[in-house]
């Protein structure tokens, strides 16, 4: 598989030019398979940019959604396959008891959030609630799972051949707890991070700031680290930056995260923090990083 970060912030996109080097884009994460085919994480506005990097040929997308909170379907309406009648879209996102996956993306494309509706897109579109068992998108094997986030929320697991992505970008697995103390069973996400080539994880809060913002659904550095510590994660990327960080803020929060992990016996360069564009091609039994230009 190949990884490349399309949008790395969280909350509200954030372009600035105290925020160049990480990016201000939010969430939004392509995967190139083994066959080729390509999927999409999240539809922050950073699948604009995607978008216009795929070819104007036809294609079949698929767009896995871990939730519909504005900043990761916020780039829908701005992403150019959606525009090309030869394109066919597959969303794929959480179930509700409130309303079907189509009705709830529908109240924002639409007026008088959207000049256009989505029965208006002019590609083949369709929306499949994410099923309770793994399975399969071209050579992958999908798994996905509820996460301790506000709303109905999923992370995600694509195992292809022998490498295997982890995304996870809104969570909080020590509300209320002590990640440490908890038992595997108990640690929301756990199993879908197992082992991970490669784990892509929320990392929005310093530990400083985390108690202010208890039960909003995202994890402080320490927690993060945990995380990937106690899942055995080869690689970790910290990702869903809090828009106030800007590009010094989080190189300080990435040399923390790595003298951490280093001290807890963790490989250097096991843990790091995403930046837009950077890219990655996961293998067995490592995943190497291609730095970002």
């Amino acid at each position: 598989m190949k990884v490349k970060l399309w949008g790395t912030r969280g909350s509200i996109p954030s372009p600035g030019p105290e925020t160049i080097r990480y990016g201000g884009n939010t969430s939004c994460v392509g995967v190139t398979l083994s066959d080729g085919s390509m999927l999409a994480l999240d539809a922050g506005t950073g699948i604009r940019s995607l978008g216009l990097a795929l070819a104007a040929e036809p294609a079949r997308l698929h767009i896995l959604l871990t939730h519909l909170h504005l900043d990761h379907i916020q780039g829908l309406v701005f992403f150019a396959p959606a525009f090309r009648a030869q394109t066919e879209i597959v969303i794929w996102g959480p179930a509700s008891p409130e309303a079907s996956l189509r009705d709830r993306i529908a109240r924002y494309i639409s007026a008088p959030l959207s000049p256009v509706e989505v029965r208006e897109l002019p590609c083949d579109v369709s929306f499949r609630h994410c099923p309770q068992t793994e399975w399969e998108i071209g050579p992958a094997r999908i798994r996905a799972a509820s996460v301790a986030h506000r709303g109905p929320t999923l992370g995600y697991r694509i195992d292809d051949g022998d490498s295997s992505l982890a995304y996870i970008p809104d969570h909080e697995p020590a509300l209320g707890a002590d990640i440490d103390a908890l038992e595997e069973d108990w640690i929301s996400g756990f199993e879908l991070a197992r082992d991970a080539s490669m784990l892509i994880h929320d990392g929005q809060y310093a530990d400083a700031e985390y108690p202010d913002h208890v039960g909003w659904g995202h994890s402080s550095l320490s927690h993060a680290i945990s995380f990937a510590r106690r899942t055995n994660a080869e690689r970790t990327v910290l990702f869903h930056h809090d828009p106030m960080h800007s590009d010094e803020r989080l190189d300080q929060l990435g040399r923390e995260a790595q003298e951490r992990w280093t001290a807890m016996g963790g490989a250097v360069g096991g843990i790091e923090l995403g930046a837009e564009r950077a890219e990655y091609e996961l293998a067995a039994p490592t995943a190497s990083a291609v730095p970002a230009s």
